[in-house]
């Protein structure tokens, strides 16, 4: 996230998923939406099961800010 205090602990958020086709297999990325943040590629083996989730905390840490989510 690049801006501060559009997310906040306790907001639900929805995410959508998309789909990366690498030399290193497949990945996935999440956008919180509406395109408020979105997630590092993650390998196929740990893709999401839930596209709803918690937020709980929002960290600010070398010029970005790191949401951290709980998927029901």
């Amino acid at each position: 996230m690049e801006r501060p205090d559009l997310l906040k602990a306790g907001d639900e958020v929805e995410m959508s998923e998309s789909k990366l086709n690498t030399l290193a297999g497949t990945m996935y990325y999440y956008t919180i939406e509406p395109a408020l943040a979105m997630s590092d590629n993650i390998p196929a083996l740990q893709r999401l099961t839930s596209l709803h989730a918690t937020v709980k905390e929002v960290k600010y840490e070398n010029s970005v800010y790191t949401v951290v989510a709980y998927c029901e």
